[in-house]
């Protein structure tokens, strides 16, 4: 067998002969004798391209009788393998990239030289194996692979390298076993190694000049902490030590260029007489958020800066890539949903980057079968559980509770995970949070001011009332002695001078009823919301997953619900119309169903997820009275009929009374 690959790409894919020398010997382990051997054979052999002889070259399908030379091959599409036994296919039996369909009206642009390509795989044009979208050029693929060398060659979108690199090899892709070129290029990182040192403000008063840096002075230069390519004499942006924090006239237009920043309070302006008051105003000190730390403000001051970057859909995208195509097959008692999911998730051969397969069981099934589920039919029923779990407390706007129960049992933990979870692998939006608990996880709980709305206990409620509206120190009084014991036990017992005084002790309760009282779930809750890096994304982008996490999802409508589905076979144009004026009839209140419910019948979900729909809901027209939702594909097959009224009738019929049997079967366990 050809055992190692060697650079003679003419000895690599003859046919008759084999490397048995070590690397050293002959030429590139291919000896002398069979060299010769090999010529002798190919001289007797005519190219059924050229028509010359000397085609050493064979096609490795059986059967196949054509013989060329390799450039030859390479002009009339040919594809040489450089892996395993170095295979060679002529243009009739050449490997092809398979695809079950094409979505793909428009052109796309090739991911490496972005010149426009239409998406259908030939022999000049490659797909990604790991990202659907991403489409190549087989020459800039090349060339990529000849730079990058096997340690660097991987998928431009996602980085993966064993699958794409594996794929790229089928498709005749060289990849050679060398470092990066820009790896081999000499000093090709040296100006790394160089510090910048350069005072960059408008009025530089330093006398020996922007160039000069003196350590543990005040002409000591900074760098800007955000680009680290500008920088400031300490003296000149009047930083009164190395510690202080200092960012760039670009960078910091680009951090504080937000709501939050721009209703911020003016800052003082620094008391000197060595600085003038325009410089100042020009070269200010960075502006600090209150009650935080320098390295809690950095972090914050980058997600503000950050926040409206990206859109969610985009975040869960790449949330997404960290997904395998490795299967966990979860099996799940629809009459307990979140048992069974619990028991799946704590298993400890559950991985949650898997990609999970659901398989719905039936425990009073005596013959133990199971039938395939829907996905996200699966995390939407899981969120409703999570929604009306008792380790959330409230009405719309939900909190976490203290419930020791589920303390003991790490429920909390369980839920983050699973929220997690639910949201990278296509599940709904949760939007039952309320907005303190949302701030709590994003700012932290000591930087979050709950409110009264976020009580649901009414006796707790009622005394913050009572402690708002005393109009007098004798009844402030008095709702204290009331609550003397109860105010002790939370440690908010205060001595009341003043009606003043009203104010602090209804924000302590506030912030002890809902923060502090919830402070062990709060974190066994943030801990498992950490599960594929959910709450880091969260955290850095707030104002994107807020919609998400504290908003239920926009109402559907017929333009939403008709551009959702895309039509994948069209035997009956009639159908298709009349599948457009049922959408209009269900919007306009015309239909026995709603948006929702048609979404549930095809998909299992009532709104669209963050992640998408994977894959793509589509419909399809069949010789049948009544529709038919396949929720593992996300298909909806359309009857075919004579008359609108009948497609209405039929499609009323079908939609309410299969959602209406899945109620009855799921709402025994729905909220316990």
């Amino acid at each position: 067998m050809k055992i190692s690959l060697v650079p003679h790409k003419i000895s690599l894919m003859s046919s008759g002969i084999w490397q048995r020398g070590k690397e050293e010997e002959g030429v590139y382990g291919f000896l002398i004798e069979d060299i010769r051997k090999e010529v002798n054979r190919a001289s007797k052999l005519k190219c059924c391209i050229c028509k010359k002889t000397g085609a050493s070259i064979g096609c490795v399908t059986p059967r196949c009788k054509r013989s060329y030379h390799f450039p030859c091959g390479l002009q009339r599409e040919c594809i040489f393998q450089f892996t395993g036994n170095f295979a060679s296919f002529c243009w009739k039996h050449r490997p092809v990239q398979i695809i079950t369909s094409n979505n793909y009206r428009d052109s796309l642009p090739c991911t490496i030289c972005l010149e426009y390509l239409e998406p259908v795989p030939t022999y000049s044009i490659l797909r990604s194996p790991c990202c659907k979208n991403a489409w190549f050029h087989r020459d800039c693929l090349q060339v990529q692979a000849i730079n990058a060398g096997v340690f660097f060659f991987r998928c431009t979108i996602c980085n993966n390298s064993d699958i794409f690199q594996k794929e790229m090899l089928r498709m005749g892709i060289h990849i050679p076993e060398k470092d990066a070129s820009w790896e081999l290029e000499e000093n090709a990182y040296q100006e790394l190694l160089q510090h910048y040192e350069h005072c960059d403000v408008r009025r530089c008063r330093c006398k020996e000049g922007r160039d000069y840096n003196a350590p543990d002075s005040k002409w000591e230069i900074k760098r800007c902490q955000c680009c680290g390519s500008s920088g400031t004499h300490l003296a000149c942006s009047s930083l009164r030590s190395w510690e202080q924090n200092w960012e760039c006239l670009e960078c910091r237009g680009i951090l504080y260029n937000s709501e939050d920043f721009q209703k911020a309070k003016k800052h003082t302006l620094p008391n000197t007489n060595s600085v003038g008051i325009t410089d100042c105003l020009l070269e200010e000190s960075s502006p600090k958020l209150p009650r935080q730390s320098p390295g809690a403000q950095h972090k914050d001051l980058l997600r503000q800066g950050n926040k409206f970057r990206k859109e969610v859909s985009t975040i869960m995208v790449e949330l997404g890539f960290q997904i395998k195509k490795k299967t966990k097959r979860l099996w799940i008692n629809k009459a307990n949903v979140w048992n069974s999911a619990l028991d799946g998730f704590r298993n400890q051969n559950f991985n949650p980057s898997y990609t999970i397969e659901v398989a719905y069981v039936d425990e009073n099934d005596n013959f133990g079968r199971e039938h395939p589920g829907s996905k996200q039919e699966f995390l939407s029923l899981l969120m409703q559980h999570l929604e009306n779990s008792p380790i959330f407390e409230g009405s719309l706007s939900k909190n976490l509770s203290l419930n020791s129960q589920a303390l003991n049992e790490n429920l909390y933990y369980e839920a983050g995970k699973i929220l997690a979870i639910s949201l990278v692998h296509g599940g709904p939006s949760p939007g039952f949070f309320s907005k303190t608990l949302y701030n709590c996880l994003v700012y932290g709980p000591e930087n979050t001011q709950p409110i009264l709305d976020d009580v649901s206990d009414f006796d707790v409620a009622q005394i913050i009332i009572r402690v708002n509206t005393a109009t007098n120190v004798a009844d402030l009084n008095s709702v204290v002695n009331e609550c003397y014991n109860y105010l002790e036990l939370i440690g908010c017992l205060r001595l009341i001078t003043s009606l003043s005084d009203k104010y602090m002790l209804a924000k302590d309760i506030l912030v002890y009823h809902v923060i502090k009282r919830v402070q062990a779930p709060f974190e066994s809750f943030k801990q498992g919301l950490k599960t594929l890096g959910v709450l880091e994304k969260i955290q850095t982008y707030p104002e994107a997953f807020y919609s998400i996490f504290c908003h239920k999802p926009e109402n559907l409508t017929a333009e939403i619900l008709s551009d959702l589905f895309t039509v994948r076979t069209l035997s009956d144009v009639q159908a298709l119309g009349f599948w457009n004026s049922y959408l209009q009839a269900v919007e306009d209140g015309k239909s026995a169903v709603t948006m929702e419910d048609i979404l549930i019948f095809a998909t299992g979900c009532s709104s669209i997820p963050p992640a998408g729909f994977k894959p793509t809901p589509s419909i399809e027209c069949l010789h049948m009275d009544f529709p038919v939702g396949n929720k593992c594909n996300n298909c909806l097959a359309l009857p075919i009929t004579s008359t609108y009224q009948e497609f209405q009738e039929n499609m009323d019929f079908a939609i309410r009374n299969t959602l209406r049997l899945d109620k009855e079967g799921s709402s025994h366990y729905i909220g316990h």
